[in-house]
């Protein structure tokens, strides 16, 4: 377990560069999903997806707030998109704290986002959001709050969903 740090697997990382120096496409990894929308009420939710990990199957369900036609009776889909930033951005975070030998003792993170639904309605053409903003508490056995700062730049820099929320992402979408 000595290339464990943070719950984060060193030797797999370390692998993974090594894979990825010498072939590029390694590092390309796909993300798919299916997913139906469901026409009953009863149900609960609006949106049903199953997605696939190493490991096995996860069923998610999603249903919209009511303000925007939902029931509310599972999480609305801007809540699983901040949530998935947060965990990405809080992964990078604590990886490259554990690849440059930083044991953390303590993290939590409270993250904010105001989602601004007036582009949705067609109301204004303001942005969705102007932001979104983490407050981590950290701690660390063998680093100071300069060296943490420090790792959380780094994070910000190389984590997929905050580079995914600070640069045009290309999309197509068809009706088959």
């Amino acid at each position: 377990m000595e290339n464990v740090v943070n719950n984060v697997d060193l030797e797999k990382i370390s692998q993974t560069v090594i894979n990825g120096k010498k072939d590029k496409t390694t590092l390309r990894k796909p993300v798919k999903l299916q997913g139906q929308w469901n026409f009953d009420p009863s149900k609960g939710y609006q949106f049903r997806t199953e997605l696939a990990f190493e490991k096995g199957k996860q069923i998610i369900e999603i249903d919209s707030p009511s303000f925007l036609g939902g029931g509310g009776n599972r999480l609305g889909p801007m809540a699983y998109c901040v949530a998935g930033i947060t965990s990405c951005f809080i992964a990078t975070f604590v990886g490259v704290a554990a690849s440059q030998g930083i044991k953390l003792t303590k993290l939590n993170v409270n993250t904010e986002c105001s989602v601004n639904f007036a582009k949705t309605f067609d109301i204004t053409n303001e942005p969705i959001t102007e932001g979104i903003s983490f407050q981590i508490d950290t701690q660390s056995e063998n680093a100071n709050k300069q060296k943490l700062e420090q790792i959380l730049r780094i994070a910000e820099e190389r984590c997929p969903a905050m580079y995914s929320m600070s640069h045009i992402i290309k999309v197509n979408a068809q009706i088959k």
